[in-house]
């Protein structure tokens, strides 16, 4: 499967965006489970949000309820909205895939997916 992201961009703090990760599949194979990861300058790639084949999602708890992540199968895109953005949520952001479904634990750990995008940058100003 190949993963190509867009909709990222620069906002000021309180702003909201919407990003978007296209699913090319191969084989007519679709993954079950899906995640949006972040990578900011000096710091670590974190587990953002993830959404199994059954609608079951998972979030990052320093998010506070602000991001939503979404799956249009129709459209074959997973989508993650991002709202009352702050400068600490500048980071470039990529959205992950395994066919499996996601598991139990650990489904927002970057060991858990198997195929990346590229990623899309965010830059929040204050």
């Amino acid at each position: 499967v190949r993963l190509v992201e867009s909709g990222g961009g620069s906002v000021q703090a309180g702003g909201s965006l919407r990003l978007s990760c296209v699913i090319v599949e191969v084989a007519f194979l679709r993954p079950n489970c899906m995640a949006w990861f972040r990578v900011a300058p000096g710091k670590e790639r974190e587990g953002v949000a993830s959404l199994d084949y059954d609608g079951a999602t998972n979030y990052a708890n320093s998010l506070e309820g602000r991001f939503t992540i979404s799956r249009d199968k129709a459209e074959n895109t997973l989508y993650l909205q991002l709202n009352n953005l702050r400068p600490e949520d500048s980071a470039m952001y990529s959205c992950a895939a395994r066919y499996n479904t996601c598991p139990r634990t650990g489904s927002l750990s970057t060991g858990a997916f198997d195929y990346w995008g590229q990623g899309t940058r965010v830059n929040v100003s204050s």
